[in-house]
């Protein structure tokens, strides 16, 4: 690999705590694929506790024999290594399950929200090309109509029915790293969602270097509630499958029934995302400082307020631990585990990622000064599926992935702040919405003329979805109505919380919408 400056040898020396060999990290960070390395935990202690989802538990060995039916089964209806398989589920002990047994029969896992609309699921099917789809209510019945629709198409399977008795665990195949593991999809403020394949060297990598970082071990007891079917709750199940741990997961979110858990099973690590804490620290159990297991609390997918930070730290008597990454890049920057952590700073870049903040002649631009966030390392894709342009538009000379988020380095630590978005993503509730994603959908109403979508800041979800709308001449649309206008085609965390009336937009001399000014207007 190429030999990183001397500032990232400095961020990988101060998260490992020892003096990295380059090479020999990068060779730790990709080998082998998602399903041998879990195999090989479990093989090392098949009797150790891995999972409880809800009360229904698993050890590392069950959970390798059901990963291996599950695949099993896959096989014998049908599914081939290489194909994408829709995959869309509440969280269980059984999702978790057909997900293992997914990545064992050497398919693409195509995670969707179990809330996605027929319309958003067509989509993602038609797109991916997916040929099977493992599913559980409430997507059951739409994959079968879009079975019925779609040609390509071709077995929808429920996730949470067991397999067949009798069938004999499918063995771990030999993957290659470079096998595509999971298909995600992302957009930016121009159209469609972008189709992202991540392989197995990717996801490992990534995960990987959080461990080393975090300093995750057998002995952690890692506690959320986070969505299943989202890659930041995901990735606690991986890092649990992977070091040999325990994890304890909520199907749905309660905060005192999170302490309640953190207390009884004596968990070391929480994950949750900014709008948890805001709950947590008006939760009576989490004020009552019985957390006192927890050797690290971690904060991501949204900002974290200094102010919330300061007051979970009052309460808990630990800053949470704020990270930084991307769909196309995995987990990239962190603060450090060892400290200090820096409220408001994502931290240096996880061992193995290269990060620096450049120009837009993708020059570094000076320590202080704002600039966009580019990366590179072995948690980075290689590009967008068959969509040459947008791959081009996203990567610097010498394989820098352009985030599109707007940073800069503090010259006292070269700790890294996030400043803006200049791919306009909004993050609500944790989840990911892209405005233009919904100004398609709100422009379907022959009652609107055109449709802007922004972020505002909300103390319950970190940033709530609003729209700017000009309605059609001698029309009289309301809110309500164009709301549940959205509600048939958009998930719930993607529909408007609000919507605003205008006359005009505020544009640029190109027509270009000047959302700064938008986002004000609507504020008011």
């Amino acid at each position: 690999m190429r030999e990183p400056d001397p500032r990232t040898l400095d961020a990988w020396r101060r998260h490992l705590g020892r003096e990295p060999d380059p090479n020999a990290l990068l060779a730790e960070l990709t080998a082998g694929s998602l399903p041998e390395a879990f195999h090989a935990t479990a093989m090392a202690g098949p009797d150790q506790p891995a999972l409880d989802v809800d009360g229904v538990k698993r050890t590392h060995g069950e959970l390798d024999e059901a990963a291996g039916r599950y695949a099993a089964y896959l096989r014998e209806l049908g599914v081939r290594r290489g194909d994408v398989v829709l995959f869309s589920a509440p969280s269980s002990m059984a999702m978790i399950e057909a997900y293992l047994g997914i990545l064992r029969a050497g398919a693409t896992v195509l995670l969707a929200n179990p809330a996605y609309t027929k319309s958003e699921l067509r989509h993602l099917v038609g797109h991916s090309g997916a040929s099977a789809a493992v599913v559980a209510d409430p997507v059951f019945a739409t994959a079968a109509e879009l079975a019925e629709e779609l040609p390509g198409l071709e077995l929808v399977i429920d996730a949470v029915v067991p397999e067949p008795p009798g069938l004999e665990p499918l063995p771990v195949e030999r993957t290659g790293s470079d096998e595509v593991a999971f298909l995600a999809y992302t957009s930016g403020t121009t159209g469609r969602p972008k189709a992202v394949p991540l392989t197995h060297a990717n996801a490992l990598s990534s995960m990987r270097a959080v461990m080393l970082a975090w300093r995750w071990s057998a002995d952690d007891v890692m506690v959320h509630s986070l969505p299943l079917f989202h890659q930041h709750g995901l990735g606690g199940v991986t890092a649990t499958l992977l070091s040999g741990a325990r994890g304890v997961i909520g199907a749905k979110f309660d905060p005192d029934a999170i302490c309640e858990t953190i207390e009884r099973e004596r968990g070391t690590v929480l994950l949750a995302v900014p709008a948890m804490y805001e709950r947590f620290v008006a939760s009576e159990a989490f004020r009552a400082k019985r957390l006192a297991s927890l050797r690290l609390l971690v904060s991501g997918s949204a900002p974290l307020s200094p102010a919330m930070a300061a007051r979970v730290e009052e309460l808990v008597g630990q800053i949470p631990l704020e990270r930084y990454g991307t769909t196309e890049s995995g987990l990239d920057v962190s603060n450090l585990y060892d400290g200090p952590r820096k409220p408001g700073s994502v931290g240096l870049p996880f061992p193995g990622i290269e990060m620096a903040v450049v120009d837009g002649e993708a020059q570094p631009v000076a320590d202080g000064d704002e600039g966009e966030i580019v990366v590179r390392g072995p948690q980075v894709f290689a590009g967008y599926r068959d969509n040459e342009e947008a791959t081009a538009e996203s990567f610097y000379q010498g394989g820098w992935f352009r985030t599109g988020d707007i940073g800069r380095i503090d010259p006292a630590d070269g700790f890294l702040s996030i400043t803006g978005r200049a791919k306009e993503l909004i993050i609500t509730g944790g989840l990911n919405v892209y405005p233009r994603e919904i100004e398609l959908a709100l422009e379907e109403s022959p009652e609107v003329v055109r449709a802007a979508v922004v972020g505002v800041p909300s103390a319950r979800w970190g940033e709530e979805v609003v729209a700017a709308v000009v309605r059609a001449p001698g029309t009289d649309l309301s809110e309500d109505a164009l709301i549940a206008f959205a509600g048939e085609r958009l998930a719930p965390y993607k529909r408007p919380k609000r919507v605003v009336f205008l006359e005009e937009f505020p544009v640029n001399h190109m027509g270009k919408v000047i959302r700064s000014e938008l986002t004000k207007l609507v504020s008011e």
